[in-house]
This record gives structure tokens, sequence and C-alpha cells, in this order.
């Protein structure tokens, strides 16, 4: 039997999706709610720049569905520091600040790194030894998303191992990133939706991203959302994933 498959987009208000994915008359108060009972997962971007107090992580929580989850992305001061003690420091300080009012619908963080990071063994190792397993009773998992060439490398793969993270595979044509099975699950970040497609990608691409994520899912859980590209073809690329799996 396969892992659990969580399908969805980055965030949930986007002005494109009214009258598109959202109905035109839908109060904005809803969008959460509306979401979550047509995907199964969303990718909360919004806390890369502000990290949310724990009524707001709480809120979202109780407007979703049984079985939905979240993956949050973490705000981006935590990537950015340089020294062992600033490094521990910001992590503690978003992993403490709310995140875990998720519950258990808290899939995994995202932890993003500029573009412009190089693979450091030294850093990197200080980095994820320093993300914490659970937080207030809550299991933590960890995908790291890097956007440099240099992390791939059996290196930066046995390191993901060691501690468990899983690397955020990217299909975009500006960072492509592997698929490295170093943890229990799988983290996709579909990055090429087309605008002149209905669904973003083309039938015959989205029947293959079906066949890969089944492949994905034999032996990890997976979450895989449709982030940027044509923004507003998303939430249908996602419709007609799931509707695929």
């Amino acid at each position: 039997m396969g892992h659990d498959i969580h399908i969805g987009i980055g965030g949930w208000s986007f002005d494109d999706w009214r009258g598109r994915f959202y109905p035109k008359d839908l109060p904005k108060t809803r969008e959460l709610e509306y979401a979550s009972r047509r995907l199964t997962a969303i990718e909360i971007n919004s806390t890369f720049y502000r990290n949310q107090p724990e009524h707001v992580y709480a809120r979202w929580a109780g407007e979703t569905p049984d079985g939905f989850c979240f993956t949050v992305k973490a705000q981006r001061m935590t990537t950015s520091r340089n020294t062992p003690s600033a490094i521990e420091e910001a992590i503690n300080w978003f992993v403490g600040g709310g995140v875990t009012a998720l519950g258990d619908k808290l899939g995994a963080i995202n932890w993003q790194f500029a573009a412009s990071k190089t693979f450091d063994a030294d850093y990197f190792d200080t980095f994820l030894s320093a993300l914490p397993e659970e937080s207030k009773g809550v299991a933590l998992r960890h995908a790291i998303e890097v956007r440099h060439e240099s992390f791939n490398t059996p290196a930066f793969e046995d390191m993901l191992r060691k501690y468990g993270c899983a690397l955020v595979f990217a299909d975009d044509a500006d960072w492509p990133m592997p698929d490295m099975k170093t943890a229990g699950f799988a983290y996709a970040r579909l990055q090429n939706s087309q605008s002149g497609i209905e669904t973003g990608y083309a039938p015959a691409q989205l029947d293959q991203w079906a066949e890969t994520v089944r492949g994905w899912a034999t032996d990890r859980e997976v979450f895989a959302f449709f982030i940027s590209g044509a923004k507003e073809t998303n939430p249908a690329a996602a419709q007609a994933l799931i509707q695929r799996l």
C-alpha cells in the first residue's frame, strides 16, 4: 500500500483565482474553507515574510477538514544567519512562534535559502543539526529548498539523510533540483505551469506527474504543490493531478 499523497497550491488568496477557482461572490474570509475542500494541501507562503501568532495558525487549522495538511515556509531571516548561535536562535524563534498550533495538520516546514547560497558543508551541518524534531508535543519534519547547482552532490545528499530532511524537488527552469530520497517524505514544488494551458501543465505532462508521484508514494509520504509559473492556472493543475491520483 502506498503512502499518503497531498496535492495543492501555494497560498490561497490571489485575485486572479476569483471567478476562475473561487466563485465571484465567495467572501474572502471563506477562501481557505473553500480551497481546502477541493485540494488536499496548501503551502503557506506568507510566513516567509512575517511569522503569524499562534491563534492565527489555530484558526487556519480549524477552517480546514480532517486529513487536510499545511506546509509552512519558514520566515526568511531564519536562513540568512551565519553563526551557530544565531542560526539556532532564529530557528527556535520561528518554530516556537505559533506554527505548532496547526497540530497534526502541519505536514512539514520548508526552509528556503537564497538562490545565491552555495553548498558549505560546515554551515549546513550546523543548520540541519539545529532543526528540532518536535516542539510543544508536535512532531516536526523539515524540507530544505536550495537553488544552486553546488548542492547536487553526494555530500549534501548524505547530510540530508543523516538528519532526516527532505530536499525540495523543483520543477523549475532556472533552479531545477532532483529528487533525493533522504527522508520519509518527498516535497515537490512544480513551478512550470503555462498560461496558454487551462490546467497549467498539458494533460500528458499531468499524466507523467501522476506516475512520478505514485512512484514516490511507494516508500514516502508526498507533498506536491503547483507554485509560481502561470499562477492563475495552479488550482486547476492541482485539481487535475488529484483527479488522476
